[in-house]
């Protein structure tokens, strides 16, 4: 296991002792403290100036064990930070070891104050100091050589894991005792790009054959001695209340332990999953369904809609939007829909708890290291300090595992308390599909002045949708005048909007009493379809190509221009095509990363149980700055590509009588082996500021889709998911 941290120097160093023998490298991001807004333990400690927020280790044994301030769910950061690291101490790849670091303080996120890992922030926000943690590593270990040699360090260069002067060589793992006894320097240089041998260039991932082989722990995986697996009974409707239970039957069930009320239903313990579940079905609860009994997403569509035709809080405005369009003599309007989605992830939501002597351990894949501990905290009456986070790879997350609430977390806390044993609280598939924190569901209105060209001169938005924001803890710093900034990014930023000199954008924030939630994207999951669709009508309402049209209006913003281009040149864009077939365009930028891909789509008269929509080759390029590691940039932008491509053919999120229609991924659809196009990424040769690869390729591709379908049939499909009349073949 991870050594556990506290928040005092002396803790740490005490805890480096429980490692072994070696070289323990600590690092400290200046700064970091003036972006902390969660924790109080969290700014405390960042003020000091005096914690390590991550640190690396090497042993006698040249292994050089990297550890990640951050969760491993896919992205490839196991891979990508020990890059960084690697990088400038000259290591040996093959030695690399990585570890998820203890949930503390010390490794809280540079830019938000507390451990965590989302936004497509990763990279980005280490590179600096994982960098300077390997460089760090890298001058103790000269200096080492230097007195073992008897040579100035000056002398002495490093190369794959080892220490050279002259014809006197020595392995890191010679040195890193007696490196671990020198002062380190105040500033180290790190290496000119020029000279890197493992940044930018495609490197396989370090977790893979973990993975396959069956060796990586997932939260799923946790077992041992004595633990005991429950699962929890819960409201249909969200808001709902036990208001009695017979656990007669439940208890009689072979394996059943025990039958618990928790805050969020009822808890059945029992020896294994099986077990539970079975005890869980014979159980008789009667429920106060509370306020949200009657929810119905369709009566909520139609509120929403009537919304959308009415001005709301401002979140952007500039000139004159509403005069402009009243006089244009010629205007487009539109209206954009998409529904509440799931975030669906492989491994279903778990957490493992034992509460013993006062310290609380928990098993667990997540997102937000820091809310956990202190919920747990809170539930147990203890400290944050005796909460310790061991955090697993994650199968899969998209936001889901990283909620205000730690609710997962905070629920199997509250079900070991109650239990009084080890137990892991399990989700079955049903329960994390209709177990709520949605994607919101969101209409617009949009009314866009053109000019004799076709150009658009004024531009009026109205957004209504759900904030993910309000009501959280996050709002007081997040929120502002009422605009949750996650509702409307890639719209009030939008280079076709920015530009404009009249323009003008509403957002009406509805509460609904569904729980909703940062979803793959975020709110670029559905601006990006909205705006590029609407793009689109623009160039066919102009008579004008959809590439060439863009690239007049971009012509002020290079960077969309450059993945736009590189996206279209590859694609082959206006050469033929087989016959039935035609192609789509979409380009937007989300988390500092500029995308465009071109989709190749035709349409299946005789679908049978597959989708009438074929995508059968994406073509996508995009400019992230620096790709740390291009093979992984690679891969995120297939996975961004074939999660938005389910959301953007299948997936949806429906109530009726307060309660979630869908169970399972029979009828919540997501993209199927055999409807995975062919797949190519282009990366743009950039050293322009890094952006993020997790979720930027999911916007533009149910657009682009879109887009091609309407060049295929003349039908344009403005709501998500994509259904074409049974009339069009």
């Amino acid at each position: 296991m991870n050594p556990r941290l506290n928040s005092s120097r002396r803790t740490f160093l005490k805890s480096t002792a429980t490692i072994g023998a070696g070289l323990v490298v600590a690092f400290v991001v200046p700064g970091a403290r003036r972006f902390a807004q969660a924790a109080p333990e969290v700014a405390a400690a960042a003020s000091t100036g005096l914690e390590p927020n991550a640190y690396l280790r090497i042993a006698p044994d040249d292994s050089v064990t990297v550890l990640l301030a951050h969760s491993e769910m896919g992205q490839g950061i196991w891979t990508t930070l020990a890059m960084l690291v690697a990088e400038e101490l000259d290591a040996d790849w093959t030695r690399i070891r990585v570890e998820h670091a203890p949930a503390a303080p010390p490794f809280a996120h540079t830019a938000f104050g507390m451990q965590m890992t989302g936004g497509s922030t990763t990279t980005w926000s280490e590179f600096d100091r994982y960098r300077q943690a390997g460089a760090t590593a890298r001058a103790l270990l000269v200096a080492a050589a230097a007195q073992k040699f008897n040579v100035p360090a000056a002398q002495v260069r490093t190369e794959n894991g080892t220490a050279i002067a002259g014809d006197q060589r020595a392995r890191y793992g010679e040195l890193a005792v007696q490196a671990a006894t020198l002062q380190a320097p105040a500033k180290v240089a790190l290496k000119d790009p020029k000279d890197w041998k493992l940044i930018g260039h495609p490197t396989k991932r370090l977790d893979t054959p973990e993975k396959i082989t069956g060796r990586a722990q997932f939260g799923m995986d946790v077992q041992f001695e004595g633990l005991l697996t429950a699962v929890v009974a819960r409201a249909p409707v969200f808001g709902g209340t036990v208001k009695s239970f017979d656990a007669t039957a439940a208890k009689a069930v072979p394996g059943v332990r025990d039958v618990v009320q928790v805050p969020s239903g009822v808890a059945v313990v029992a020896d294994h999953y099986w077990a539970a579940k079975l005890g869980r079905d014979a159980l008789k609860i009667e429920w106060d369904t509370g306020p949200n009994a009657a929810l119905d997403t369709t009566s909520l569509h139609e509120q929403f809609r009537t919304l959308a035709l009415t001005d709301g809080l401002l979140a952007k405005q500039a000139g004159d939007a509403k005069g402009a369009l009243t006089r244009a003599t010629r205007t487009l309007e539109a209206q954009y829909h998409v529904p509440y989605l799931a975030h669906a992830p492989m491994e279903p939501l778990n957490a493992t708890v034992k509460f013993e002597n006062g310290v609380c351990d928990i098993w667990t894949g997540t997102q937000f290291q820091t809310l956990d501990q202190q919920v747990a905290a809170k539930v147990l009456g203890i400290t944050p300090d005796k909460v310790n986070i061991h955090t697993t790879f994650l199968g899969g997350a998209f936001g889901r595992r990283a909620t205000p609430t730690s609710d997962f977390v905070s629920e199997a806390v509250e079900v070991a308390k109650a239990a009084g044993k080890p137990v892991k609280t399990v989700w079955t598939r049903e329960d994390d599909i209709r177990g709520g924190y949605y994607r919101p569901m969101y209409v617009q209105q949009a009314r866009i002045a053109l000019d004799d060209a076709g150009k658009p001169v004024a531009w009026h938005h109205v957004l209504v949708g759900q904030s993910i924001l309000i009501g959280s803890p996050f709002e007081a710093m997040m929120v502002k005048g009422g605009i949750d900034g996650t509702s409307v990014e890639g719209v009030v930023d939008s280079p076709y909007i920015v530009d404009l000199a009249d323009h003008r954008i509403d957002l009406h924030s509805p509460r609904t009493g569904i729980p909703v939630l940062w979803w793959r994207s975020v709110g670029h999951s559905y601006n990006g379809f909205i705006m590029e669709s609407l793009v689109d009508e623009l160039a066919h309402a102009a008579k004008q190509d959809p590439v060439e049209y863009r690239r007049a209006l971009l012509a002020r913003h290079p960077r969309h221009l450059a993945a736009l281009n590189l996206a279209a040149e590859k694609s082959g864009w206006g050469s033929p095509l087989a016959q039935g077939r035609a192609r789509g365009v979409a380009v937007h930028e989300s988390f500092g990363s500029f995308i465009a891909q071109v989709a190749e789509v035709s349409i299946d008269p005789n679908p049978g149980p597959r989708h009438r929509v074929r995508v059968h080759r994406v073509v996508c390029a995009i400019d992230c700055g620096v790709a740390v590691n291009p093979e992984g940039v690679r891969a995120q932008m297939e996975s961004g590509i074939a999660f938005g491509l389910g959301a953007a053919l299948h997936s949806a999120v429906t109530f009726k009588d307060g309660r979630v229609r869908e169970s399972n991924f029979h009828d919540y659809r997501v993209l199927r082996m055999d409807e995975m196009p062919q797949i190519e990424v282009h990366i743009v040769p950039s050293t322009e500021k890094m952006g993020g690869a997790g979720e930027p390729g999911t916007p533009p591709i149910a657009p682009a889709v879109a887009n091609a379908i309407f060049a295929l049939t003349g039908q344009r499909l403005r709501e998500l998911p994509l259904r074409l009349p049974d009339t069009v073949a």
